[in-house]
């Protein structure tokens, strides 16, 4: 059976350069035989946090709220790629991750960031790291940092150059070690369901 990995982007700028990471990564996961879906922010448009999914009476939630929480749900992994703003997280990824708690326990997750710079948004990348392991996930120990993207990935999100070559290499190591945390994550959840 297919791991379901959901591969989470964030940003809503209009000339968004990250969906180039977000599509290869998708792509990627594909290619080793996951059921991966990305999940845009952008498109899905949640408010602001006001009330968190859980904070609704069954049946009431928004319905892109409510089918978003059942994709995280059946979901065996995550992947997040973000952007840096600042030295921080991107707010669009942010804001659609806090509407949920319990949806996320218990699975492994990924970080894969990016950045028009050298510093491919390895800030963001360690910030994500505390975020996501409060919210009850466990972080998988390799990550994916790319910088410059539009060095490394062109508009399809295909690799370019010696810089789209590291990425390939840096990538199979990532997946490999998300394949190795979601099937031991199935494993423990098939002997202990988590508490929601």
């Amino acid at each position: 059976m297919k791991d379901r990995v959901l591969v989470l982007y964030g940003s809503y700028r209009s000339d968004r350069m990250g969906i180039r990471l977000a599509d290869y990564v998708l792509r990627g996961l594909e290619d080793r035989g996951n059921d991966a879906r990305l999940i845009d922010a952008r498109a899905i448009g949640l408010p602001m946090l006001d009330r968190m999914y859980k904070e609704y009476a069954a049946g009431e939630a928004p319905q892109p709220m409510q089918n978003l929480a059942e994709q995280i749900r059946s979901a065996d992994a995550f992947v997040f790629v973000t952007g840096e703003y600042n030295w921080g997280v991107q707010p669009g990824l942010k804001n659609l991750t806090d509407h949920f708690l319990e949806e996320w326990f218990w699975r492994p997750a990924a970080v894969a960031s990016y950045s028009a710079g050298r510093l491919s948004g390895v800030r963001a990348n360690l910030a994500w790291h505390g975020t996501l392991t409060e919210m009850g996930m466990v972080v998988i120990p390799s990550t994916v940092a790319v910088g410059p993207i539009a060095k490394t990935l062109d508009n399809n999100g295909a690799p370019v150059g010696e810089a789209g070559q590291a990425l390939d290499r840096a990538f199979s190591r990532f997946a490999d070690d998300l394949a190795w945390w979601t099937t031991a994550a199935k494993n423990q959840r098939a002997t202990t369901p988590p508490p929601y």
